[in-house]
C-alpha cells in the first residue's frame, strides 16, 4: 500500500506541473502549439524513437503493442523531469529563456499471458509566449505602434493502453486517451499617439475529448541472437471541440469607453486532430545492440482551424483551410548495453543516441514555417542495491533547431532525466 500511496502522490503532483507551460516559443501561438514528442526517458536518449521496440522493462507508449513484452512479474512506474535554455534569434538580435517541467508519468505491468497494461499522463501540446515588436506608424516617423503577443496554456492526454500478444511475434495495442486543456492568447495594439484607439484580441479554447491510438509489431528471427521488428501506429483524427472563439476590443482613449465583440456570434468553433501515420523498424542483437529508424506523417493539410480576418471591411472568425502543411519526421537512432547481466555496474549502463529531422507543419503569412533538426545524447544508469538491481536512471541531453527564412531561430539544449522504478511485486514467494 506504501508504494501504491507514493505512485498516487507523483500522480498528484505531476497534474499540478502540467498547469505551467513548458516552452517560451513564439511559433506556439499557432495552431495548437508547440507539439511534444510524447516519449519516456529511455525513448529521449535515442531522440525519440520507439515505434519498433520492444522492452520488458520500459514502458514504450509510442506503440502500445509493446506493452505485451513488459516482463510478468514487475511493476513499472516511470516518471521524467526536463529543463531547457533556447537561444532565439532574429535579425542579429539574441535572447535566451529558460524552462522547467514535469514531463510525464506513466506505468505498466503484465496483465495476464501475453496481455501488457500501461496507463500514465503525458504533454500533448504547449502554448507559452510573451514578446512585443514596435514600429513607425507612416514614413514621418512621428508616431510609433506596438504589438503586444502573449499566450498561455497546452493540452495534455491521460490514456489507459493494452498490448496483446494473439501467437508468437505479432502484437497488437491501443491506447484509449482523454485530451484536456486549452489555450489563451491575446494581441494588442498601443499607440505613442495619446489620441489614437487601442485595439485587442483574445483567443480562446477548452479542450475535453478523446484520442485513440493503435499500434501493431511483428518480430523476426533472423539468427539466435538478432531479431528484427517491423512496428506500425496509427492515430485517429477527429474533431476535438474546443469552443474556440474570439474576443475583440475597441477602447477609445479619450472617452476610455471600451466596445467589446464576441466572435463567432454564437458558440465556438471545433479544433482538430490530425490522422497521424507511423513505421519503425528496430535491430536487436542479443539485447546488446539496438537500432531502429521511424518515420511518422501527420496530416495537417486536411485540418480546418479558426482564423480571424477582415474582408470588405467585415470581420468574421471562422474556420479555414490551407493554414497547415503535412509534417514529416524521420529519426534514427539506438542503444548499446555491454553487460546485459546487471552483475557489473560500468558495464551495465546504456549508451544511446538519435538525431532527427522533421519538416514544417506550420504556414506562417503565407509562407513554410520553421523545419526542425535535433540530436540527444543519452545513458540508462542502472540503479543496483541490495534488493532491487532493476530499477534505471534516464539522463540525457538534447539540442533542437528550428529556423525558417525570415523568420525566428531557435536552438534549444535540454536535460532530461527520467526514473523508472522496476518493482518486483508479483512474484510468488516460496518458504522452505
Amino acid at each position: 500500500m506504501k508504494k501504491i500511496f507514493i505512485a498516487v502522490l507523483m500522480v498528484a503532483n505531476t497534474m499540478l506541473a502540467y498547469a505551467q507551460s513548458g516552452t517560451n516559443s513564439p511559433y506556439s501561438q499557432y495552431g495548437l502549439g508547440v507539439l511534444s514528442d510524447q516519449t519516456s526517458g529511455f525513448n529521449r536518449g535515442m531522440n525519440g524513437l520507439g515505434i519498433g521496440f520492444r522492452e520488458h522493462n520500459q514502458v514504450n507508449f509510442l506503440n502500445p503493442a509493446s506493452y505485451s513484452a513488459l516482463d510478468s512479474l514487475t511493476f513499472i512506474f516511470d516518471a521524467g523531469v526536463s529543463g531547457q535554455i533556447t537561444n532565439f534569434e532574429e535579425k542579429g538580435k539574441k535572447k535566451n529563456a529558460r524552462n522547467a517541467d514535469f514531463e510525464y508519468v506513466v506505468a505498466g505491468f503484465r496483465f495476464a499471458r501475453h496481455l501488457g497494461v500501461s496507463f500514465g499522463l503525458v504533454p500533448f501540446t504547449n502554448v507559452g509566449y510573451s514578446y512585443s515588436n514596435t514600429d513607425y506608424v507612416s514614413k514621418m516617423k512621428t508616431a510609433t505602434f506596438t504589438n503586444n503577443y502573449n499566450g498561455s496554456g497546452g493540452i495534455h492526454e491521460v490514456y489507459l493502453g493494452v498490448g496483446w500478444e494473439p501467437f508468437k511475434g505479432f502484437s497488437l495495442g491501443v491506447n484509449g486517451g482523454y485530451l484536456w486543456g486549452g489555450y489563451s492568447k491575446t494581441v494588442t495594439n498601443d499607440y505613442s499617439e495619446s489620441s489614437a484607439n487601442t485595439l485587442s484580441k483574445s483567443y480562446s479554447a477548452d479542450v475535453r475529448n478523446y484520442k485513440l491510438d493503435f499500434g501493431l509489431q511483428y518480430t523476426a528471427k533472423l539468427s539466435s541472437k538478432d531479431h528484427l521488428t517491423l512496428g506500425l501506429t496509427y492515430s485517429l483524427g477527429h474533431k476535438i471541440g474546443g469552443n474556440a472563439t474570439c474576443q475583440v476590443i475597441m477602447k477609445n482613449s479619450q472617452t476610455n469607453v471600451s466596445d467589446t465583440t464576441n466572435y463567432p456570434k454564437s458558440g465556438g468553433l471545433d479544433l482538430e486532430l490530425p490522422h497521424i501515420f507511423g513505421a519503425g523498424l528496430a535491430l536487436n542483437h542479443d539485447n546488446k545492440w539496438k537500432v531502429g529508424v521511424d518515420y511518422t506523417m501527420q496530416r495537417w493539410s486536411k485540418v480546418s482551424y479558426p482564423e480571424y480576418s477582415e474582408i470588405n471591411d467585415a470581420p468574421a472568425y471562422t474556420l479555414k483551410n490551407g493554414l497547415f502543411k503535412d509534417r514529416h519526421k524521420v529519426t534514427v537512432g539506438g542503444e548499446y548495453c555491454p553487460d546485459i547481466s546487471g552483475k557489473r555496474f560500468w558495464k551495465s549502463i546504456r549508451y544511446r543516441a538519435g538525431v532527427s529531422y522533421s519538416t514544417p507543419y506550420l504556414k506562417i503569412n503565407g509562407a513554410d514555417g520553421p523545419k526542425e533538426i535535433s540530436a540527444s545524447f543519452g545513458f540508462g544508469i542502472p540503479i543496483i542495491n541490495g534488493y532491487n538491481n532493476r530499477s534505471i536512471l534516464n539522463i540525457s541531453a538534447q539540442w533542437v533547431r528550428e529556423n525558417a527564412k525570415n523568420l525566428i531561430t531557435e536552438n534549444t539544449f535540454r536535460i532530461n532525466i527520467g526514473l523508472t522504478f522496476n518493482e518486483r511485486w508479483f512474484a510468488k514467494w516460496k518458504i522452505e
